[in-house]
């Protein structure tokens, strides 16, 4: 019944904190199909909120597979334009987008990892307007996670299958607040937390940021304008929404072109079904100009060619070592939680709305402004118990910002 309860409520707080749904709404659920319980929970309280429609968009890992292993080449150069025609038709709408992201990590292992490239590809162009509306929350949107059994297993091999999901289901309800009386009103609070932070590093302008560790040795600078943004969005009608549950981090996005030094990885990267670990990015003037990874070589170099906008950084996200996912001491090898146990980049597209009157930059005065562009947006974690943070503002200041992995202030 403890199950059940915490089932409801997790459900009930990806539609009023995750997406949150207003009457007369649409509501598009992207999930996989093991995930079918949670979801007839999300699409009820979704109606009883007042949601107009909902759509559901299944999917199963298996079919996926066998697609990559056995599809023509070609297939993986194209993607369906009537999905992009209905995604982008709800945004128009006002609608709303949830997604289930509880993927196997290994699924595409054993596949020809430029298969994966090309798919990635094409369905970055084919998504490129859709995407436009949530990289600058015009749509409200959200991700939550799921446990499925071959998701389970990677993260706890060493029990059995049922085992394994009853222990990261444990960890998802506790690392998102659910196993609380009120995780909404605890949403609320966290909410109210991460904007202290967030108000900090406005107030102060920052204008470099310089990250030091054992390995890490690099300066970033912020452009002009610059926003920091935390766990909770606006939509364009004022409504708040959360895009990540659970979220520990305040973002931003670095200056397109004056990022130098090199970064390593400090957690695995899961991308087009393939593990990526043990890496480093060097870079000069923003770009990459080398990489390295023990496993994975591969798909980092697939994933950096997508395009020119794939060779620089997108975001820069600043979270504690110590926080409630981070305490778990669980690699989950999956993004949405290991990148809010840690400190962690992107690559590709930046959020417009990090930079002042971001909405109003036109695509070819992107560079100017120094906001990268691209088909991608990979987050990847670099975050340390000896990771230091020192930021410079305009007027020369110093201040410590993060010491030994945690906030200075």
């Amino acid at each position: 019944m403890d199950f059940e309860r915490n089932l409801d409520k997790y459900a009930e707080l990806a539609v009023k904190v995750g997406v949150n749904i207003q009457p007369g709404q649409e509501l598009l659920v992207r999930s996989p199909i093991e995930c079918a319980p949670f979801v007839r929970k999300v699409v009820k309280h979704a109606y009883d909120t007042g949601a107009k429609n909902v759509y559901i968009e299944w999917s199963d890992e298996e079919c996926t597979l066998i697609r990559y292993l056995n599809a023509p080449e070609e297939v993986f150069n194209e993607y369906p334009k009537w999905t992009a025609d209905q995604y982008v038709d709800i945004a128009k709408k006002g609608g709303a987008f949830l997604s289930i992201h509880a993927a196997n990590p290994d699924l595409l292992k054993d596949v020809d990892p430029q298969r994966v490239a090309n798919y990635q590809k094409a369905s970055g162009l084919a998504l490129k307007e859709w995407r436009s509306y949530t990289l600058s929350d015009k749509c409200k949107w959200s991700i939550v996670s799921i446990p499925t059994e071959a998701w389970a297993k990677k993260v706890f091999p060493d029990v059995s299958s049922e085992e394994a999901i009853d222990k990261l289901w444990e960890a998802i309800f506790k690392c998102s607040r659910v196993d609380g009386q009120d995780p909404i009103e605890a949403w609320n609070k966290h909410n109210e937390d991460l904007k202290l932070r967030m108000d900090f590093l406005n107030n102060k302008n920052f204008k470099t940021l310089k990250f030091k560790s054992e390995k890490t040795d690099l300066t970033m600078e912020l452009p002009e304008g610059h926003i920091w943004l935390s766990g909770a969005s606006v939509d364009p009608n004022g409504v708040k929404f959360n895009p990540n549950i659970p979220t520990e981090e305040v973002f931003c996005l670095p200056h397109k072109f004056k990022v130098n030094g090199i970064v390593y990885s400090t957690k695995p990267l899961v991308y087009g079904g393939n593990v990526i670990d043990n890496f480093s990015l060097t870079f000069k003037d923003g770009r990459i100009v080398e990489f390295t990874a023990e496993k994975g070589y591969d798909t980092l170099e697939k994933l950096i060619s997508t395009d020119e906008g794939s060779h620089y950084l997108g975001e820069v996200a600043l979270v504690p070592f110590k926080s409630p996912i981070s305490d778990t001491n669980i690699v989950f090898f999956n993004t949405l939680y290991d990148e809010n146990a840690s400190c962690h980049f992107a690559i590709g597209s930046a959020y417009k709305t990090c930079i002042k009157d971001g909405d109003n930059i036109k695509d070819e005065d992107l560079d100017k402004y120094g906001i990268n562009d691209s088909l991608t947006h990979v987050d990847f974690m670099i975050g340390s118990p000896d990771m230091n943070i020192i930021g410079e503002t305009y007027n020369g200041e110093t201040i410590q910002i993060f010491k030994d992995g945690n906030w200075a202030f």
